[in-house]
């Protein structure tokens, strides 16, 4: 005789589904750690396929906007600035089949994020935005490029993915945000754990008025030469005479191109 009974609860549980389309599955405390990989190889994937090699990373306020009041216009102009500089002569304009380097990478938001990118899109070269998920949702600015735009939703993944291909930190002003980021690269760079990578902040007198690193000298809470692991610069040409006096730039042998 036929077994005729059916199997439709078996069909239907969620032991039964294939585990990579299981979202309850993939989103169990149980996958982070699966979780945290995948958000390392979805970028990692992507950046390989666009042949970046490097990076220029952008810190700053999300607050800051274009025509801003006090001195924010003049942050905003500046970091778009940069962002054409750094875009033009580091080399991310590469187009002989080598490698880009140099391409301006941000935390991908609002203010002095889209502002760099945005220069970067002036001159028609890929920049990258390493977006959050936030409470109140971080939307990407319009001038990331598209393929290169991720979306992160821990904090030190998108970090590990800000530090490990940059040649060179510039941090504009900022608050708890920017503070985190740049205090942490300046730890990895204090205890020897990244390379000695250039680290810029932008307008001195904002840096010097809002953090006082005299006073950790004086209670020895670092020593003097670690005040050598940043330097200050005031202009967007100066931000990039002081990444080309600490080396950085294009690699032998290669000329930037006039498109991206």
């Amino acid at each position: 005789m036929t077994d005729t009974k059916p199997n439709s609860p078996q069909m239907e549980s969620p032991s039964y589904r294939l585990p990579a389309l299981d979202q309850d599955f993939l989103l169990s405390d149980s996958m982070r750690g699966v979780r945290f990989l995948l958000e390392y190889a979805k970028a990692e994937m992507a950046l390989r396929q666009w042949g970046v090699r490097s990076t220029i990373v952008v810190f700053g306020s999300a607050r800051i906007g274009e025509g801003g009041e006090g001195h924010h216009a003049n942050w905003y102009d500046q970091a778009r600035a940069v962002g054409r500089i750094v875009s033009e002569r580091g080399g991310a304009l590469v187009t002989n089949g080598t490698f880009r380097d140099n391409v301006i990478a941000t935390g991908g938001g609002p203010g002095i994020m889209a502002a760099a990118n945005r220069g970067a899109a002036d001159v028609g070269a890929p920049s990258i935005g390493f977006n959050i998920t936030l409470p109140h949702e971080q939307e990407p600015n319009a001038y990331s490029t598209p393929e290169l735009t991720f979306r992160f939703h821990y904090f030190a993944m998108r970090k590990m993915h800000l530090a490990m291909r940059a040649n060179a930190l510039i941090v504009f002003p900022g608050g708890f945000g920017t503070f985190d980021e740049m205090f942490e690269l300046l730890t990895l760079r204090q205890t020897g754990k990244a390379p000695p990578i250039p680290i810029v902040l932008f307008d001195s007198a904002y840096w010097k008025r809002v953090i006082n690193f005299e006073a950790l000298i004086e209670e020895g809470m670092i020593a003097r030469k670690d005040l050598d692991l940043f330097v200050y610069a005031e202009t967007a040409e100066d931000v990039w005479q002081k990444l080309t006096d600490a080396g950085v730039g294009l690699h032998a042998g290669e000329q930037a191109s006039d498109g991206p």
